[in-house]
Protein backbone atom coordinates (compact mmCIF):
# COMPACT_ATOMS: atom_id res chain seq x y z
CA UNK A 1 0.00 0.00 0.00
CA UNK A 2 1.58 3.60 -0.75
CA UNK A 3 0.09 7.22 0.03
CA UNK A 4 1.75 10.37 0.10
CA UNK A 5 4.10 10.92 2.71
CA UNK A 6 2.39 13.53 4.44
CA UNK A 7 -0.55 11.45 5.52
CA UNK A 8 1.52 8.28 6.44
CA UNK A 9 1.08 7.75 10.25
CA UNK A 10 -2.04 9.10 10.16
CA UNK A 11 -4.71 8.25 7.86
CA UNK A 12 -4.66 4.77 9.41
CA UNK A 13 -7.34 4.78 12.40
CA UNK A 14 -6.94 8.26 12.98
CA UNK A 15 -10.28 9.51 14.46
CA UNK A 16 -9.80 13.08 13.57
CA UNK A 17 -7.06 13.65 11.42
CA UNK A 18 -4.42 16.50 12.54
CA UNK A 19 -3.24 17.93 9.41
CA UNK A 20 -5.02 20.51 6.71
CA UNK A 21 -8.04 19.14 4.95
CA UNK A 22 -7.07 20.43 1.69
CA UNK A 23 -10.25 19.92 -0.11
CA UNK A 24 -9.99 18.94 -3.65
CA UNK A 25 -11.76 17.47 -6.36
CA UNK A 26 -10.64 14.14 -8.35
CA UNK A 27 -11.94 12.42 -11.99
CA UNK A 28 -11.90 8.73 -11.17
CA UNK A 29 -12.69 5.71 -12.66
CA UNK A 30 -15.09 3.32 -10.68
CA UNK A 31 -17.32 0.77 -11.32
CA UNK A 32 -16.50 1.19 -15.70
CA UNK A 33 -17.36 5.11 -15.54
CA UNK A 34 -15.31 8.15 -15.01
CA UNK A 35 -17.02 9.81 -11.70
CA UNK A 36 -15.65 13.45 -9.82
CA UNK A 37 -15.01 12.58 -6.18
CA UNK A 38 -14.35 14.75 -3.65
CA UNK A 39 -11.19 14.31 -1.56
CA UNK A 40 -8.52 16.07 1.31
CA UNK A 41 -5.73 15.31 3.58
CA UNK A 42 -5.46 13.45 6.16
CA UNK A 43 -6.71 10.04 4.63
CA UNK A 44 -5.38 7.15 2.53
CA UNK A 45 -4.38 8.02 -0.40
CA UNK A 46 -6.04 11.68 -1.43
CA UNK A 47 -4.83 11.98 -4.92
CA UNK A 48 -5.81 9.23 -6.94
CA UNK A 49 -6.95 5.62 -6.73
CA UNK A 50 -4.20 3.76 -5.07
CA UNK A 51 -2.25 0.97 -7.09
CA UNK A 52 -3.34 -1.92 -4.26
CA UNK A 53 -7.10 -0.73 -4.76
CA UNK A 54 -7.01 -0.80 -8.51
CA UNK A 55 -5.59 -4.08 -8.19
CA UNK A 56 -8.13 -5.46 -6.17
CA UNK A 57 -11.04 -3.95 -7.83
CA UNK A 58 -9.79 -5.43 -11.09
CA UNK A 59 -9.63 -8.94 -9.65
CA UNK A 60 -12.60 -9.36 -8.02
CA UNK A 61 -16.05 -10.77 -9.19
CA UNK A 62 -19.23 -8.85 -9.04
CA UNK A 63 -20.71 -8.13 -5.55
CA UNK A 64 -23.58 -9.74 -4.12
CA UNK A 65 -26.85 -8.27 -5.81
CA UNK A 66 -28.46 -7.68 -2.41
CA UNK A 67 -27.39 -8.11 1.29
CA UNK A 68 -24.66 -5.89 3.47
CA UNK A 69 -21.85 -5.32 1.77
CA UNK A 70 -18.63 -4.25 3.44
CA UNK A 71 -15.78 -1.89 2.72
CA UNK A 72 -13.18 -1.99 5.74
CA UNK A 73 -10.98 0.64 5.90
CA UNK A 74 -13.13 3.37 3.26
CA UNK A 75 -10.84 5.99 3.52
CA UNK A 76 -12.66 8.77 1.07
CA UNK A 77 -14.73 5.82 -0.74
CA UNK A 78 -13.23 4.04 -3.84
CA UNK A 79 -14.05 0.50 -2.93
CA UNK A 80 -17.48 1.60 -1.07
CA UNK A 81 -18.86 3.72 -4.36
CA UNK A 82 -17.70 0.73 -6.39
CA UNK A 83 -20.17 -1.55 -4.24
CA UNK A 84 -22.82 0.83 -4.68
CA UNK A 85 -22.50 1.46 -7.99
CA UNK A 86 -22.32 -2.06 -8.64
CA UNK A 87 -25.20 -3.35 -6.45
CA UNK A 88 -27.64 -0.31 -6.48
CA UNK A 89 -30.10 -2.46 -4.14
CA UNK A 90 -27.82 -3.70 -1.56
CA UNK A 91 -27.00 -1.63 1.41
CA UNK A 92 -23.50 -0.83 1.35
CA UNK A 93 -21.29 -0.02 4.75
CA UNK A 94 -18.38 2.25 4.40
CA UNK A 95 -16.31 1.68 7.61
CA UNK A 96 -13.51 3.73 9.14
CA UNK A 97 -12.07 4.89 12.20
CA UNK A 98 -11.25 8.31 10.33
CA UNK A 99 -14.39 10.51 10.81
CA UNK A 100 -12.79 12.94 8.26
CA UNK A 101 -12.78 9.86 5.44
CA UNK A 102 -16.65 8.79 6.59
CA UNK A 103 -18.02 12.88 6.11
CA UNK A 104 -16.15 12.05 2.33
CA UNK A 105 -17.54 8.96 1.54
CA UNK A 106 -21.31 10.51 2.70
CA UNK A 107 -20.40 13.65 0.66
CA UNK A 108 -18.60 11.30 -2.60
CA UNK A 109 -22.27 8.71 -2.08
CA UNK A 110 -24.49 11.63 -2.02
CA UNK A 111 -22.77 13.48 -5.30
CA UNK A 112 -23.13 9.93 -6.99
CA UNK A 113 -26.91 9.72 -5.75
CA UNK A 114 -26.18 6.82 -4.14
CA UNK A 115 -28.39 6.17 -1.23
CA UNK A 116 -27.27 2.79 -0.60
CA UNK A 117 -24.36 3.45 1.47
CA UNK A 118 -24.09 4.16 5.06
CA UNK A 119 -20.58 5.49 6.66
CA UNK A 120 -19.96 4.80 9.83
CA UNK A 121 -17.60 4.40 12.87
CA UNK A 122 -16.69 0.40 13.44
CA UNK A 123 -18.74 0.15 16.49
CA UNK A 124 -21.83 2.19 14.77
CA UNK A 125 -22.40 -1.01 13.04
CA UNK A 126 -25.04 -3.35 14.76
CA UNK A 127 -23.70 -6.78 15.98
CA UNK A 128 -26.36 -8.94 13.94
CA UNK A 129 -25.34 -7.07 10.89
CA UNK A 130 -24.00 -10.29 8.42
CA UNK A 131 -22.00 -9.49 4.87
CA UNK A 132 -22.14 -11.32 2.13
CA UNK A 133 -18.69 -10.06 0.90
CA UNK A 134 -16.23 -7.86 2.24
CA UNK A 135 -13.90 -5.83 -0.04
CA UNK A 136 -10.73 -4.15 1.46
CA UNK A 137 -7.43 -2.33 1.17
CA UNK A 138 -6.58 -3.12 4.91
CA UNK A 139 -5.09 -0.69 6.94
CA UNK A 140 -1.53 -3.60 7.12
CA UNK A 141 0.60 -0.10 8.85
CA UNK A 142 -1.60 -0.23 11.51
CA UNK A 143 0.76 -3.40 12.69
CA UNK A 144 0.44 -7.21 12.64
CA UNK A 145 -1.26 -7.10 16.29
CA UNK A 146 -3.58 -4.60 15.39
CA UNK A 147 -4.35 -5.85 11.90
CA UNK A 148 -5.15 -9.47 13.09
CA UNK A 149 -7.65 -8.29 15.72
CA UNK A 150 -9.33 -6.14 12.96
CA UNK A 151 -9.37 -9.09 11.00
CA UNK A 152 -10.50 -11.29 13.63
CA UNK A 153 -13.55 -8.72 14.26
CA UNK A 154 -15.00 -8.10 11.20
CA UNK A 155 -14.12 -11.44 8.89
CA UNK A 156 -15.99 -14.37 11.11
CA UNK A 157 -19.08 -11.72 10.22
CA UNK A 158 -19.34 -12.70 7.01
CA UNK A 159 -22.79 -14.40 5.92
CA UNK A 160 -23.04 -18.50 4.88
CA UNK A 161 -21.53 -18.59 1.78
CA UNK A 162 -19.91 -14.95 2.23
CA UNK A 163 -16.58 -13.84 0.41
CA UNK A 164 -14.17 -11.72 1.35
CA UNK A 165 -11.44 -10.02 -0.38
CA UNK A 166 -8.51 -8.27 0.90
CA UNK A 167 -5.33 -6.55 -1.24
CA UNK A 168 -2.32 -6.47 0.62
CA UNK A 169 1.46 -5.71 -0.48
CA UNK A 170 3.52 -9.01 -0.90
CA UNK A 171 6.25 -6.72 0.85
CA UNK A 172 4.13 -5.72 3.31
CA UNK A 173 2.98 -9.37 4.62
CA UNK A 174 0.59 -10.62 2.52
CA UNK A 175 1.92 -14.01 2.52
CA UNK A 176 2.02 -14.63 6.43
CA UNK A 177 -0.92 -13.29 6.52
CA UNK A 178 -2.31 -15.59 3.83
CA UNK A 179 -0.92 -18.18 6.51
CA UNK A 180 -1.83 -16.74 9.64
CA UNK A 181 -6.00 -16.26 8.12
CA UNK A 182 -6.01 -20.00 7.21
CA UNK A 183 -3.95 -21.28 9.86
CA UNK A 184 -4.64 -19.66 12.96
CA UNK A 185 -7.30 -17.87 13.01
CA UNK A 186 -9.42 -20.56 10.69
CA UNK A 187 -10.51 -18.80 8.32
CA UNK A 188 -9.39 -20.19 4.67
CA UNK A 189 -7.81 -18.32 2.23
CA UNK A 190 -6.55 -18.11 -0.82
CA UNK A 191 -4.32 -15.78 -3.44
CA UNK A 192 -6.41 -15.53 -6.18
CA UNK A 193 -4.25 -12.70 -7.88
CA UNK A 194 -1.18 -11.06 -8.05
CA UNK A 195 -0.15 -7.99 -9.41
CA UNK A 196 1.85 -4.91 -8.88
CA UNK A 197 3.39 -6.25 -6.23
CA UNK A 198 0.11 -6.89 -4.32
CA UNK A 199 -1.89 -9.95 -3.33
CA UNK A 200 -5.50 -10.38 -3.83
CA UNK A 201 -6.81 -12.90 -1.16
CA UNK A 202 -10.00 -14.43 -1.01
CA UNK A 203 -11.32 -15.82 2.83
CA UNK A 204 -13.93 -18.16 2.32
CA UNK A 205 -14.96 -19.21 5.66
Amino acid sequence: MSSSDDDLGEHYFTARPASAEQRRTRHVHLAGRDVDVETAGGVFSPDHVDLGTQVLLRTVPAPPPRGDLLDLGCGWGPVALTLALLAPEARVWAVDVNERALDLVRRNAARLGLSNVVAVAPDDVPDDVRFATVWSNPPVRIGKPALHDLLARWLPRLAPGGEAWLVVGRNLGADPLQRWLTDEAGLPTTREASAKGFRVLRVAP
